[in-house]
């Protein structure tokens, strides 16, 4: 009877813990310019007072299921996740070759994905549930060159991390703007982000005087942590389960670091 009631008890103390990590999401629509943005967001709707925050930008295919899991589980973790759109409500790519040509435009227009990264970072500055002086940036691929380009516009952000992300940058004076601490997660093997991207991102880094560190993952390609991108790594990108424990692991380590979550 007694161990019943132990049980029992313990169990009562599991459910209440949980019914006070009431994890909230929600669509938020936002502009930049005249453009209309439809982003993610998730939070511990128990906590009340200012915490920091963790703007999540998404591959090429667009914000999919996938960032906003993260979201989900940062917000679990004590942050204000928004996982941020940069392609425009709506706006998602339906194949490889549509997501090449769109993310391309971004790529070759710095000065427009800057500007849609800087109308999510305006706005979740702005939420009152947020420590603005911790406001963290990390990216997937497409988003880790994103993440990259919010620091070197000069945001004031207290740490930015790129999951294989694209690291060029047509001008490469820009990262004197960056403040923050730099995490780049990469695959050693990746042929999209080559040796000479690497080098270039490093000597920038370096000219910079930049806080950052760089970690290469051996046998990883580009979108190790990507379950869809399949295990063939000839094709260029491919899922590497061991890269992406890894990385997220490096990850939460580094938000430890630069935006702890105080109780």
């Amino acid at each position: 009877m007694k161990k019943g009631m132990g049980a029992l008890a313990l169990l009562m103390v599991l459910v209440g813990s949980n019914a006070f990590a009431a994890v909230k999401t929600e669509n938020v629509e936002y502009k930049e310019g005249k453009t209309e943005l439809e982003g993610f967001m998730a939070y511990d709707d128990s906590v009340k007072t200012p915490r920091p925050a963790v703007l999540i930008v998404h591959q090429w295919m667009g914000l999919t299921d996938y960032e906003k899991s993260r979201a989900r589980e940062l917000a679990e973790k004590g942050y204000v996740a928004f996982a941020v759109d940069i392609y425009g409500k709506g706006i998602r790519p339906s194949n490889p070759a549509n997501a090449g040509q769109l993310s391309g435009q971004y790529k070759e227009n710095r000065k427009l994905y800057r500007a849609r990264e800087m109308a999510a970072y305006n706005l979740i500055k702005k939420d009152k549930r947020v420590d603005a002086k911790h406001i963290v940036v990390m990216g997937y691929c497409f988003g880790g060159m994103g993440a990259l380009e919010l620091g070197r516009n000069g945001a004031a952000l207290a740490g930015i991390a790129t999951f294989h992300g694209a690291l060029s940058n047509p001008n490469p004076a820009d990262a004197k703007n960056i403040k923050a601490p730099v995490l780049v997660m990469h695959g050693a093997l990746d042929p999209y982000v080559n040796k000479e991207e690497v080098e270039g991102f490093v000597k920038e880094m370096n000219d910079a005087k930049a806080d950052y560190q760089f970690i290469a993952y051996a046998g990883a390609v580009h979108s190790f942590t990507e379950k869809d991108a399949g295990n063939d790594i000839s094709k260029g990108a491919a899922y590497n389960e061991k890269a992406d424990h890894r990385s997220w692991a490096a990850f939460t380590q580094f938000l430890n670091e630069v935006a702890p979550i105080t109780k």
